[in-house]
């Protein structure tokens, strides 16, 4: 008796140890379970903040169809001749073929006018409006149907898969609810066609130096270059404001400066030190972490774009802007790869779930192929949801306090007056933070050690020295760009 209850138990056991099996591979191969709690991301009202990939570039070779006539008729022996139209269709007459030339009488209505053609001289299928002297063609990668440029921006151009048939389009569709389909513009509400952005500025031709002329000597009318390092001391380090700084020195001092002279030693200080900053060699790690913040310029909005080395804490890229699009984000992340020829082994740029980064990296592997082609980790929402915001969360947090700690030296301007001030303040913070701030997590020490400042007994002399080393910089950039020209 006892062994047949010890029999059935070990048989309930293995049905059980069976069904438990199917059903850890039933989950395992259909239910996502990093994106348990972001399922309605993937709803088509979510579409529009995601970013297609490139589309499938074709090149235009140009033909001529006067040729390709003759070289029909010395092949087969007879002539091409014309389009019959026996259905009393008629093609307008300024439609020509984009590839060979040829004239509306050996093209084909291929979709029924619907703005589809064929040319019958060399076959190729094109749609109306497309100009003979464009030099590429762009693809849907989905479905091969050419896309049709719709809307044009200020810095880039709206490119569409107007395919009904595409399978991207059907995917999408498929997803929307039919009640939605049925109200008034039910589909305009989604994005449910393939869309491409071609930006018309070629951000990877702008000079990240812009070196000034005769950037490189420093006079004094009146104070010198200790006075100088002592405002910027005061101004930057210690986070005072103009009029403070010029306050703190008359009273610790007797030097009697005025808060605009403060501003030009600032001014003639960021222009010496920028280049030395931006072109030193941090040698980044391979985790990458970006964000951007808002300041006001006159009462405007504007914004302070940061990418930081995670392993370092450093700041490899920087940018201000007067609008949130693609283009300071390229600018910056071009600043944080200059030292790079390939992207590191196991490389990771996390940034939150704005699309203008998907875009930025988009740009990227179209100009330099698989060297600089990664993807956005992108940490989104305030709090850990998925298993990718518990997993990054804490590189997200660090640029986050990074904006938090500029924010805290920022608020005593109130804003600045011109884009040139919010660049000149930012570029000497930058400045401050990579080599001069003691940090925490560094025990205490600056982030990225310079021999020739270690040297220094003050902060005033370490604002001297970097002058000098932003000297250095300018002269050997301009007699690089002497010796290529």
């Amino acid at each position: 008796m006892l062994m047949d209850i010890i029999l059935y138990l070990l048989h309930l056991i293995q049905y059980q140890h069976k069904q438990i099996c199917w059903l850890l591979n039933f989950i395992c191969r259909y239910i996502p379970l990093r994106q348990w709690a972001f399922d309605d991301s993937h709803s088509p009202r979510y579409q529009k903040f995601k970013i297609d990939p490139l589309p499938v570039i074709k090149t235009f070779y140009k033909q001529d169809w006067q040729f390709l006539l003759e070289y029909y008729q010395w092949k087969y022996k007879k002539t091409l001749r014309p389009v019959q139209r026996r259905n009393g269709k008629s093609i307008p007459e300024d439609i020509v073929c984009p590839v060979c030339g040829a004239p509306h009488h050996f093209i084909y209505d291929n979709n029924g006018g619907n703005g589809q053609y064929q040319c019958k001289v060399c076959g190729q299928t094109f749609t109306s409006g497309e100009s003979a002297t464009t030099p590429v063609r762009l693809m849907c990668p989905h479905c091969g149907h050419a896309l049709v440029p719709k809307k044009d921006r200020k810095f880039f151009r709206i490119h569409k898969c107007v395919n009904p048939k595409c399978s991207y389009y059907l995917h999408q569709l498929s997803k929307v609810d039919p009640k939605d389909l049925s109200e008034n513009y039910g589909k305009n509400k989604y994005k449910l066609h393939y869309i491409y952005r071609e930006f018309t500025v070629d951000f990877f031709a702008m000079d990240l130096n812009s070196l000034p002329k005769n950037a490189s000597s420093l006079r004094f009318s009146k104070h010198n270059a200790y006075i100088m390092s002592l405002c910027l001391t005061m101004h930057v380090n210690l986070g005072l404001s103009l009029r403070k700084t010029s306050q703190a020195l008359k009273d610790l001092y007797n030097i009697s400066i005025s808060h605009q002279q403060i501003a030009n030693y600032c001014k003639t200080a960021a222009v010496c030190i920028k280049p030395f900053v931006d072109n030193y060699d941090y040698k980044p790690g391979s985790v990458f972490t970006a964000d951007e913040t808002y300041i006001k310029v006159r009462g405007i909005k504007a914004y302070i774009w940061f990418i930081m080395d995670a392993a370092s804490r450093s700041i490899i890229g920087y940018q201000v802007s007067d609008n949130r699009s693609v283009g300071p984000c390229i600018l910056a992340m071009r600043m944080a790869f200059r030292h790079l020829t390939k992207l590191p082994e196991n490389f990771r740029f996390i940034a939150d779930g704005y699309s203008t980064y998907p875009l930025a990296a988009m740009e990227f592997a179209k100009k330099f192929k698989e060297n600089f082609q990664f993807n956005i980790t992108q940490v989104i929402g305030l709090t850990n949801e998925d298993e990718v915001s518990k997993e990054f969360r804490p590189y997200k947090q660090m640029i986050e306090r990074l904006n938090r700690t500029y924010k805290a030296s920022y608020r005593p301007t109130n804003g600045f007056d011109n884009y040139d001030g919010a660049s000149y303040d930012l570029a000497l913070w930058v400045a401050y933070y990579n080599f001069l701030r003691p940090h925490k997590h560094n025990q205490y020490q600056v982030l990225n050690r310079v021999d020739m400042l270690n040297g220094a007994d003050n902060m005033p002399g370490k604002w001297q020295l970097l002058i000098f080393l932003g000297q250095k910089t300018i002269q050997k950039l301009q007699a690089e760009g002497s010796d290529c020209s």
